[in-house]
């Protein structure tokens, strides 16, 4: 059975807050491929492989976003833009679709309807002048566009009010050339995962952080709840572990999950570690662009507890898995090289090794994870091969992950309307008043 992929990739504006995503498909005969002739029997198959998809997903895991997503000749045709609402779609089209007058005309009703158009790759040539009227953005592909060409179409572009993103930015110099540019937006495997700067490890989750003080100051607290509140940021799960591990509290046995953490401190000691930390964290503000690697590494370590149900002969559990996806990206979090960050907490070395050299088994599931995150397709194939994971459940499994991440965030974003945080009087009382 050959593979097919479906994965989202962030495009950002130039301050690093994402503006929306695009959707990237991967499949049999290639259902973004350069033949889309109508009639193709290849773009018939394809066409129908990503509808379903969409047909199943687009109202849960892609819902909330933009979405910018390239069509075929027949996904116009059958309508697919439908599946998603105005507000949340951007019909991309390639030069094939441009030069076919079916196409067209079929491109020209969807944005008579409300819908935005994005052409990949502009270039300079009657056809794509002709458009300018009907399109929104235009996309310039940094490694095939010359300097001289990007910075005459983003002026004319500019002069009739459209918006420009650049793609395939893989570096730091070829980011900032773009910016240079005063385009609107950027998108590319650097952009996302560049985080304009690191913040310090007092810098929770504000949202989420509330919700934790709530549940902590309950008559009787749910220990499953606040476990799961304090696994969706990294730098809680570190800063736990990281505790329940210190001296004070050592045992012959340590503790590596999040779970035997707060087993370890126990409910009194938990709630006067949360204390301290909202009072070391009071008026700090989260920036966007750390509210999205919070985010990523949640993404990340769902996507590798989720793998682990399919994945052979791993040396670790699925709570471990969870773990290590959760603190990929704690060297953006806390100002400190990663291996310095993981000698504190006593996770498993082969997550270590995962994380640091990309070893073991653990560094092969860690690597898909990021394979599929960069829409690696032939690298995704080969290391689900020898995890032993179908490939065909991996997009499935991925969109169950972004739903249940985009559920949760907004579930953390939306305050309780009926609940106060907690009083003042309340978080400045002395450990021993706390447990009276």
């Amino acid at each position: 059975m050959s593979s097919k992929y479906i994965v989202r990739q962030p495009i950002k504006d130039v301050q690093g807050v994402i503006l929306g995503h695009e959707i990237l498909y991967y499949g049999e005969n290639q259902a973004f491929s350069t033949d889309t002739s109508p009639g193709a029997a290849s773009e018939f198959a394809s066409a129908d492989t990503i509808y379903s998809f969409l047909t199943q997903n687009s109202s849960k895991a892609l819902k909330g976003s933009l979405n910018f997503m390239t069509f075929t000749s027949m996904l116009l045709m059958k309508k697919t833009p439908r599946l998603f609402d105005k507000s949340e779609l951007v019909i991309q089209i390639d030069d094939n679709i441009i030069i076919h007058p079916l196409s067209m005309h079929f491109v020209n009703q969807y944005a008579k309807e409300g819908y935005r158009i994005a052409v990949n790759e502009f270039q300079f040539a009657p056809r794509y002048l002709a458009l300018l009227d009907t399109i929104d953005y235009i996309k310039l592909n940094i490694k095939s566009t010359s300097e001289a060409a990007m910075r005459n179409v983003i002026e004319i572009a500019h002069s009739m009010n459209k918006k420009c993103i650049v793609t395939n930015i893989e570096t730091e110099e070829q980011h900032q050339k773009a910016i240079s540019m005063g385009v609107e937006a950027l998108e590319g495997p650097y952009v996302a995962e560049n985080l304009q700067t690191k913040v310090h490890s007092s810098a929770y989750l504000q949202s989420n952080f509330f919700r934790l003080m709530v549940a902590v100051t309950r008559d009787e607290p749910d220990v499953d709840e606040i476990e799961r509140l304090i696994s969706i940021d990294a730098s809680l799960s570190f800063g736990l572990l990281k505790m329940a591990n210190s001296v004070y509290f050592a045992l012959r046995h340590r503790a590596t999950t999040i779970h035997q953490a707060i087993m370890t401190l126990g409910l009194g000691q938990l709630k006067q570690w949360i204390y301290l930390l909202s009072a070391s964290n009071s008026g700090e503000q989260v920036d966007p662009g750390t509210e999205e690697f919070l985010k990523l590494s949640f993404m990340r370590a769902n996507f590798s507890s989720e793998l682990m149900k399919y994945a052979q002969d791993m040396p670790i559990s699925r709570s471990e898995a969870y773990l290590m996806g959760m603190f990929s990206t704690l060297h953006y979090l806390i100002d400190a090289p990663l291996e310095e960050i993981l000698s504190e907490v006593p996770v498993a070395d082969e997550i270590k090794e995962a994380l640091l050299t990309h070893a073991g088994r653990c560094g092969k599931l860690y690597d898909l994870v990021l394979s599929y995150e960069s829409a690696n397709w032939d690298t995704i194939t080969s290391l689900a091969e020898e995890l032993g994971i179908p490939n065909q459940i991996l997009t499935n499994v991925y969109f169950i992950c972004v739903e249940n991440v985009n559920m949760l965030w907004e579930q953390l974003t939306n305050a309780y309307p009926d609940q106060e945080p907690p009083e003042e009087s309340e978080m400045s009382k002395t450990p021993a008043e706390s447990e009276t």
